[in-house]
């Protein structure tokens, strides 16, 4: 994983986690890889692992299994869409409008341009 520099690792490791969760590749109290796994596979301290798992139990994303290790808390897919929604609408769509304004693009072309984007797919 390439990890930018806009955010903390560990933030950008619970990211990733959650977007997998959003993904389907883990689901309602399936098993997520060990922090030791997680930390090898992407080339990161295991301390920084840590604290990525930490913020996401924090959060409610995952439970703990003493002796276990970690699982997909009930209902976190719908809770990570949420989340990220109200952070879409209020942090970045704000920016995209003001772009938008600035560049004379109206919603037709953003319109347009998104069903390019899904017919590719």
């Amino acid at each position: 994983m390439t990890f930018s520099n806009d955010k903390p690792i560990y933030i950008q490791m619970a990211d990733r986690l959650c977007d997998e969760i959003l993904s389907g590749k883990y689901q309602d109290d399936d098993r997520i890889p060990s922090v030791r796994e997680y930390s090898v596979l992407l080339e990161v301290n295991t301390n920084t692992a840590v604290k990525a798992y930490e913020q996401l139990a924090r959060e409610e994303i995952i439970y703990n299994k003493r002796g276990l290790g970690y699982f997909v808390t009930k209902g976190a897919k719908k809770q990570i869409l949420k989340a990220r929604k109200k952070e879409f609408m209020k942090e970045r769509l704000p920016e995209l409008f003001r772009q938008m304004q600035l560049l004379d693009i109206s919603i037709e072309d953003v319109v347009e341009a998104y069903k390019d984007i899904k017919s590719v797919k």
